[in-house]
Formats: C-alpha cells, sequence, structure tokens
C-alpha cells in the first residue's frame, strides 16, 4: 500500500477539452500501467466493427462512418486498466486480512491488479483463501438450496455484462423463482425509461448517431460529455462547424461546454486549433431543469401568437394527446415562478428558446444531472412535452437522445434485467425456456437493500461493478452486505465490494472485455447495446490474464446448475457456442429476430424504435404531453442543495488518480464545490476544512468531517462533491417516489468551517 502525500492544487481549467491534455494524460498512464505495446494495439481495435472489441467504458455509439480512432481518453484508461499486467492471487490475499485491506483507498485496492482465481472468505482468519471452481458453485448451490423462499436471493448486474450473459443471468434468477434484478439502471436512467414508456410508450431515446449528425439544435442538460460520454466530443465539434446551435444546460460549466480538439483531428492537433462545442451555456440551479424547460414551452406558446409556425399544430393533433391542458398549465405558470424555481432570468430562458424556434430539427439529451431527483420522471416527460410542441419526433435530426453511462446498461434492461418485467415477455420466456417465471415483481436496488438490512434476503450476487460503493447510504448499505448469509462477487479487479461481504463471500474472477474468449465450439464474442439501440458484437483481443478465469456465461452456467439441480435448461450446451444464446434470445426478445446474422453486420443493427416511426404504444395510442406540477426546489435559508459527480479520472467507481482536469483539481477528492459568495457568507475560504451535514425526509443526519471547500463557477445556494465518497450523504429513504431512484443529484446539506 502507498501513501499519496502531494499537497492539494486548484487551478480553473481554461483549455480545450480533449487535446493535448488528453494525449498527455493518456501517455502517463500507458507508462504508469507499463502499457506501451499492448496499450497501443488495443487501441487500434476498439469500437471498431471487424474483429475489435467494444470500449467496457460509456454507451456513446461506435461511429458510422468507420473511423479507424474512435476513442477516447477515458476509454484507453479503462482499457489500459484491465490489461494491467499487475496480479492478485493466493499470495496476495495470503499476506493480507480483510480487516487489512479495509484501511486501504479505493485506488490502492484495484490498482493491485487482476484477479486470478476464484476464492472463498475464511473467517476463521480473516483472508480469502483459493476455491476450485466446482467448490464455488457447490457452496453456492447449497445456500440457494437453504433459502426458505426465492426471493430471499437477489441477482445484480452492472452495465458491463454482454448481452448474452445477461439472458442467461435474468434466465437463472426467474427459473429459480424470483424477479430480484436490481441493476445499475435502478441508480441512473429509471426514470428517462418511465417517463419516456409513459409518454411515447418506449422506454429509449429515439434517435441515433446520424441524427446527431444532421440536427440543426442540440440541448445537452445535466452531463458533463468530456468525462461521461467523450467521443460526444466529436460530434459537438461536427455540429458546430457545420452551423448547428448546441445549448448546454447545467449548473456547472463544464469543459465540454466550451471548445475542444478532436486527439484524431491531426491537422488541428498540429495547429492547436480548437472548436467551440457550444452557443449558449445556461445555468439553472439545482433540480430548476423541470421549470426551465417549462419557461421554454412557455415562450413557444408566446411566440406562436406571433407565428403560427412556432407550434406544429397539424402533428400535435395528429399524435398526442393531452395539448390543450399542458398548454393552460404553461399559459397559467407565472414567469417569476419559473425564474425563481429554475435560478434562471426570462431572458436567458427565452433566448433558449429562440434557439429552439429556429431550428427545423431539435434533439433534446440529458443524463443523471436529470433523472437523479425526486422529480426526474416529471422532468424528462416536460422535455418530451416540449419536443412535441414543434413535431421533433420520428424524423431524421430530432427526438430525445438520454446518455446512458455504462457500456450496455441499456442492453441489459433490453436483455431481461428488469425487476419489474412486462407480462408479455414473460410468456415468451416460459414459452420458449420452459419455465415458470415469477409474475409478481421483484426488488430494485434500494428495495435489495431495505430487504438485506431486514434480513429477508441472505443471498446477494453482485455480476459487476461494485455496489457496495455505488449505491447511496454507505454506512447502511456495508451493514446490510454484512448480513447476508453468503455475497458473490463476479469482479475482474479488488474492489471494495469484496471487503464488505456477508457470513460466507466469493470472489469469482471473470474474462475482461479486451480478452480472448475460448470454448467448446472456438472464439467467442459477445453482443452488446450501445444508448442509441444499435447492437453489435464484440471480439477480445488479449490472452487472459489468468488461465483460471472463466466467461461472464461460464460462470452464470456454473452458479445456475448448482443452484437449479433439476433445469432442464442446456446451460453448458449454451455455454460451447454463444450462436445458440442468441438462437433463443431471437425466440423471446422483441427486435433480435435473426439475431445471429444480423449482428454480424457491418456495424450489427438498430433494434426498431416504434415511437421513432410514431406508433406510440401507450394507452391513447398517442404520444401524452403531461401536466405535472413544477416541485419547489428552492432551498432553505442556509441549506444548499448538493449533487453528487464523477471526477474527470475515475470511471464509476473506479478511481484513476485524485486529480479532476477539467475543474483544476490535483491530488484532492474530499472536496466540496460552492459558490464563492455562499463561501464568504459562512466565512468559509478556499481549501479550509468544512464539515457537510445531511438531513434526509426523516430528519435524521448524516456528516462527513474535515473536506475541503473549493470556490467554483455553480449558482448560489448549490454545492457539488465527489461519489462515491459523499454517498454516504444520501439517505436510503430518500429516493424517487416517482423512479425509485436514489436521490443522488439533489440532497439538501449545511456547511460549516471544521472546528
Amino acid at each position: 500500500m502507498s501513501e499519496r502525500t502531494s499537497e492539494p492544487e486548484f487551478r480553473p481549467y481554461h483549455h480545450p477539452a480533449a487535446g493535448w491534455g488528453a494525449a498527455r494524460s493518456v501517455t502517463e498512464f500507458l507508462v504508469r500501467e507499463r502499457e506501451l505495446v499492448d496499450g497501443p494495439r488495443a487501441i487500434m481495435r476498439m469500437n471498431h466493427e471487424n474483429g475489435g472489441f467494444d470500449c467496457p467504458g460509456c454507451a456513446w455509439p461506435d461511429d458510422t462512418k468507420g473511423l479507424h480512432l474512435d476513442i477516447c481518453e477515458n476509454g484507453i484508461k479503462h482499457v489500459t486498466w484491465e490489461m494491467t499486467r499487475k496480479r492478485v492471487g493466493a499470495e496476495f490475499f495470503a499476506a493480507h486480512t480483510v480487516a487489512e485491506l479495509s484501511q486501504w483507498s479505493d485506488f490502492e485496492l484495484e490498482d493491485q491488479g487482476r484477479l486470478t482465481e476464484p476464492l472463498r472468505y475464511d473467517p476463521g482468519t480473516d483472508r480469502y483463501v483459493p476455491v476450485s471452481w466446482p467448490e464455488a458453485f457447490a457452496l453456492f448451490g447449497r445456500a440457494m438450496a437453504e433459502l426458505d423462499s426465492p426471493d430471499q436471493a437477489s441477482f445484480y448486474t452492472s452495465g458491463r455484462l454482454g448481452n448474452e450473459a445477461t439472458f442467461l443471468y435474468q434466465l437463472m434468477a426467474r427459473e429459480f423463482g424470483t424477479n430480484n434484478l436490481p441493476d445499475c439502471s435502478n441508480m441512473c436512467h429509471e426514470a428517462s425509461g418511465r417517463a419516456l414508456k409513459a409518454a411515447l410508450g418506449t422506454g429509449k431515446g429515439t434517435v441515433d448517431l446520424e441524427d446527431w449528425e444532421l440536427t440543426d439544435a442540440l440541448f445537452i442538460m445535466g452531463v458533463n460529455a468530456a468525462s461521461n460520454a467523450p467521443r460526444m466530443l466529436t460530434s459537438l465539434a461536427e455540429a458546430y462547424r457545420r452551423g448547428a446551435q448546441i445549448v448546454h444546460i447545467n449548473p456547472l460549466v463544464e469543459a465540454a461546454a466550451t471548445r475542444t480538439i478532436i486527439p484524431h483531428d491531426f491537422a488541428r492537433m498540429a495547429t492547436f486549433k480548437a472548436t467551440r462545442t457550444s452557443t449558449l451555456n445556461v445555468q439553472p440551479r439545482i433540480g430548476g431543469d423541470m421549470a426551465l424547460v417549462r419557461g421554454m414551452a412557455k415562450a413557444v406558446f408566446e411566440e406562436a401568437e406571433h407565428d403560427p409556425k412556432a407550434v406544429d399544430a397539424e402533428f400535435v393533433d395528429r399524435y398526442t394527446t393531452g395539448f390543450d391542458a399542458y398548454r393552460a398549465l404553461c399559459e397559467a405558470t407565472p414567469w417569476a415562478e419559473i425564474e425563481r424555481q429554475s435560478g434562471v432570468s426570462r431572458a436567458v430562458i427565452t433566448a433558449a428558446a429562440r434557439v429552439y424556434c429556429e431550428a427545423d430539427r431539435s434533439i433534446f439529451s440529458w443524463c443523471l444531472g436529470i433523472t437523479q431527483h425526486e422529480h426526474g420522471v416529471d422532468t424528462v416527460r416536460e422535455i418530451v412535452n416540449l419536443l412535441l410542441l414543434r413535431g421533433n419526433l420520428g424524423r431524421e435530426g430530432a427526438g430525445p437522445s438520454p446518455v446512458r453511462g455504462h457500456s450496455n446498461v441499456q442492453g441489459n434492461r433490453t436483455c431481461g434485467i428488469d425487476h419489474r418485467p412486462e407480462e408479455a415477455f414473460l410468456d415468451r420466456l416460459a414459452e420458449v425456456c420452459g419455465i415458470e417465471p415469477p409474475r409478481a415483481h421483484g426488488l430494485d436496488t434500494i428495495g435489495t437493500i431495505e430487504a438485506m438490512h431486514r434480513g429477508e434476503v441472505k443471498v446477494f450476487v453482485g455480476m459487476g461493478g461494485n455496489f457496495a460503493l455505488a449505491a447511496p447510504d454507505t454506512p447502511h448499505t456495508f451493514a446490510a452486505l454484512r448480513k447476508c448469509e453468503l455475497t458473490v462477487q463476479v469482479s475482474t479487479k479488488l474492489n471494495r465490494s469484496h471487503l464488505v461481504h456477508g457470513k460466507q463471500a466469493l470472489i469469482l474472477p471473470c474474462l475482461g472485455r479486451t480478452e480472448k474468449d475460448h470454448q467448446r465450439g472456438g472464439l467467442q464474442a459477445t453482443s452488446v447495446e450501445d444508448s442509441m439501440s444499435m447492437v453489435h458484437l464484440s471480439r477480445g483481443m488479449k490472452r487472459p490474464a489468468s488461465p483460471h478465469l472463466l466467461s461472464e456465461p461460464a460462470i452464470i452456467a456454473g452458479l445456475a446448475a448448482a443452484a437449479l439441480p433439476g433445469s432442464r435448461t442446456p446451460w453448458q450446451h449454451y455455454v460451447e457456442d454463444y450462436d445458440r444464446i442468441r438462437d433463443t434470445m431471437a425466440q423471446v426478445l422483441d427486435g433480435f429476430e435473426d439475431f445471429n446474422r444480423r449482428v454480424r453486420l457491418p456495424l450489427g443493427f438498430r433494434i426498431r424504435q416504434p415511437a421513432r416511426e410514431l406508433v406510440f404504444h401507450t394507452p391513447s395510442g398517442r404520444a401524452e404531453f403531461s401536466t405535472a406540477a413544477l416541485p419547489d426546489v428552492v432551498p432553505a435559508a442556509g441549506v444548499l442543495a448538493l449533487g453528487t459527480m464523477r471526477s474527470h479520472d475515475q470511471w464509476n467507481t473506479t478511481i484513476y488518480s485524485d486529480d479532476d482536469r477539467y475543474r483544476g483539481i490535483k491530488n484532492l477528492r474530499t472536496l466540496i464545490f460552492m459558490n464563492a459568495e455562499d463561501m464568504r457568507d459562512r466565512g468559509i475560504g478556499e481549501f479550509d476544512r468544512v464539515d457537510i451535514t445531511s438531513t434526509a425526509r426523516d430528519g435524521s443526519t448524516r456528516t462527513l468531517n474535515r473536506y475541503q471547500a473549493i470556490p467554483y463557477d455553480i449558482p448560489r445556494g448549490c454545492a457539488a462533491g465527489y461519489m462515491p465518497e459523499m454517498n454516504a450523504l444520501c439517505a436510503i429513504g430518500d429516493y424517487s417516489t416517482q423512479s425509485d431512484q436514489p436521490i443522488m443529484k439533489h440532497v439538501s446539506v449545511t456547511v460549516e468551517p471544521s472546528a
């Protein structure tokens, strides 16, 4: 374990996003990880249609023009982090107890390298010890057999799981008899899915990357694209150069909302010539987006009084319902209230609405800054309302475009990871797979944590990710996991979730996305779905980090065979050749017909989106306007609204360093960004130590001590800091009543100088 003692620094970032800063950062990372040969090789194989592997980072679509360097800084770091030469095997665990490792930082844990063999927790020595794969599966089978009910098990997945493994995973859970299938969507885009389903009859966005290339106006909401979806920078730069308007709406003006130099644009790199990535930046208060969008709609209606074409009356009459009620609501909402709730002046809102009205085709794209709120569903529906007003749906260059965070989180949901499955899907699963799936809704992420805490869920399986850190209310989540009889973590590297375990625990190491997957039927490929519904194959290029690793489908098959000894599902037959899994998926999943042929086409295939074709599977058969009241998001006196976020040198819970280049931070993560006037009001100076206390709905409080305050360009009454550290402030009971998502972007806090 290493100690990092460098002094923290803060220098506001004023350079273009990506460019030479990204190139330098990548080079330093490759040197640090000693991957100067395999790293560049991987870069040339990532996101390629012929024999390449899909980036295990974000879910941004692959370039449709065959770009040879469709990569980004964070993607390269993510892949290199996975390809590390460092190994964590029996000798490492013999030298370190779990109690000792629990004192290490999250960076230090993952920096030890790749897990090489299956491990079992030994309570007598407080160490993980090697266990054979048959023994590990048998232990799991015994624990499952001892449960009084199938619902005493819960099966979590992160977004890294491929489609084929996802399908087997949900099949195992449902054949066992439970719909307890929590996933990372429960914590990120659940609100998007529910809102789009209610408004349009589909839980996904309707646009593709070609639409981004054709649109006249892009509205980017609640996302730091330079870190969370860096390949979006290419689309933003291209849009600006062809004259499209680009409006960024976010409490912080992030690097992606200023200018960029795309590293694979060699001419601009050589001349240091940056391209703007925005034409207007709007900074609402945290939680003020819904009021801002309502204001834009009100401005559209006011414009229609002078120019009837401002509202697409023909589209509205033919394809929507609820228009008159929505217009009346907008007209009845005073501008003063819109300004108060949004934190944005009428003049700025009207300027954004003018961009919208002057554009023939517009796209609205959003991320967790919109969804992780109590009113996330209402806000997404308000965005859809605005799109419907001008007929920005069902035509090229227009529509809703949520930005999914992890590489296959959308594919997970498509392929059956859903604690609230639709009856039609369960009917087909029963018919094709010959099982009787449960019909009652299962537990989501929050429900699973609470059920573990009550002792009602006794077996927890984590398929990828780092559940203990990703979830809210960290101490509460830790306590819940420790009450389990058995926790199982399928992982590539050591992380916090291995140290926060049940009475029995297994670590099952799996192949990474970059590694070759050899099965009896030959070298296998898996499929993934990007955030714009394109499904394509991914093939690893490297020899596995250890001969003892199994693929995720093979691990799931082993677990299933042990838990379901009488199963008629051909688990091992599926694993021998993934085409067999895809043949079954083609019979069960809408849009996956002729799966094996279509997924081998160049760039794969796009899943049909009925709403894109103006077919709406809603109760009315039309796109439905919503009429939700504006929530009151103005903080009480002395209270700040805090949003958690990632640093730039981080991917989800994986921390690459204590730096955040795009926000000017070095050597510091335990910080809080605040408005300078809010700091002065509290007698707080730059880098001063502060105590941050959150107050939950039930009145309970949680405190983080001795964080350091950083002045930042953020609206008054707002603050921000890094997850997963600040997840401890997010009370387990503070979840959205609309989406059941943890409210991680709108936490009520007080900040005081530390004693």
